[in-house]
């Protein structure tokens, strides 16, 4: 008889163990000649050695299982013991990941699927559209893709603290308390992701880090996937200063939309002028997303479609009003 220690490094332990234990309970019930001890992200586990190495390489299974579609049921305990595909592995081809409650999140439009095999293809992505068109929640999906793959170690989520037409004054509380409400969409997005016990842990052992655009100064972020968002609200020199940060290793997804920036009026967008110069730039993808990108309530698209014709209609008008009168210009000539 022989003993191992086996370690649950790479997973939510209430999701694998199940609710009041009931998958362990199984996985127990499927190795009667074994013993086995669960206490936290260690499994103690005493028996034969032929016996110890197919449970060892069940339970590897079943770590990535979890950790892929953030679920592990008794079905899937069961057909990964007997050796067995899974129903999940059927057809997810073009999921990126599953959430938490176990949805698939895809690519929903032709300009998703673009976002995301420009990411695969480049070490820098810049994803530019209106509000609703994903373009930060798939960043992040990729972001926890690879995470879970460990093609990095990290993931680095940032933003401006740019407020959205508002003056809100002095906030209470620490610096984090301060900057939080700022960083609360990626919160959200990787809430939805990743169960929340592992989140904390991540976050705790700093594997993900969200922080303002101003705390970026300095660093150089290797074997990341580093997510600058909003970044619309950068100015030239911020961008600059983020976008030069990159490190071996890393890849760069920069989100922003054009049409939504809070910046003074004296001041230019960093993500229009980054766009401009780095266009033609090998290893740099720009994908411009569109009102047909939009996947929020249908009254989104109606919304972003109805202010873009209105800021065209504008246009127009303060362009009739500005150009010069050329007859007379050209009377004034001839009279001289």
């Amino acid at each position: 008889m022989i003993e191992k220690h086996l370690v649950l490094d790479n997973v939510d332990l209430v999701t694998f163990y199940g609710v009041n234990n009931s998958n362990l309970q199984m996985i127990k019930s499927l190795h009667p000649k074994l013993r086995i001890i669960a206490r936290g992200n260690i499994m103690k586990v005493m028996g034969d050695e032929e016996e110890m190495c197919s449970f060892e390489e069940c339970v590897d299974k079943m770590q990535q299982h979890c950790a892929k579609y953030n679920s592990l049921d008794e079905e899937a305990i069961i057909c990964i013991t007997k050796g067995e595909s899974t129903k999940n592995e059927d057809g997810d081809s073009d999921v990126i990941v599953y959430s938490v409650s176990g949805k698939s999140v895809t690519p929903r439009s032709q300009n998703q699927t673009a976002l995301v095999e420009a990411f695969q293809e480049n070490d820098m992505v810049f994803a530019i559209g209106p509000a609703g068109s994903g373009k930060t929640y798939v960043s992040i999906a990729l972001a926890v893709r690879a995470l879970k793959n460990k093609e990095i170690r990290k993931i680095i989520l940032s933003r401006p603290a740019v407020e959205a037409g508002e003056k809100l004054g002095f906030l209470p509380g620490d610096m984090k308390e301060k900057i939080d409400p700022y960083l609360q969409p990626l919160y959200d997005a990787l809430q939805d992701m990743i169960p929340a016990q592992k989140l904390q842990e991540y976050m705790e052992q700093n594997v993900i880090q969200i922080a303002p655009l101003a705390f970026m100064r300095g660093r150089t972020l290797n074997d990341a996937v580093v997510i600058l968002d909003e970044a619309q609200n950068t100015t030239t020199q911020q961008i600059k200063m983020f976008l030069t940060r990159m490190g071996q290793g890393s890849k760069m997804i920069i989100t922003g939309d054009l049409t939504q920036i809070d910046l003074p009026h004296s001041v230019k967008s960093g993500l229009r002028e980054a766009t401009e110069v780095l266009k033609n730039i090998k290893g740099i993808s720009i994908i411009h997303m569109s009102e047909k990108d939009i996947v929020r309530h249908k009254l989104v698209t109606r919304i972003v479609n109805a202010y873009s014709k209105y800021d065209r209609h504008r246009e127009s008008a303060v362009q009739e009003r500005t150009e010069p009168d050329t007859a007379h210009v050209s009377v004034s000539l001839s009279d001289r």
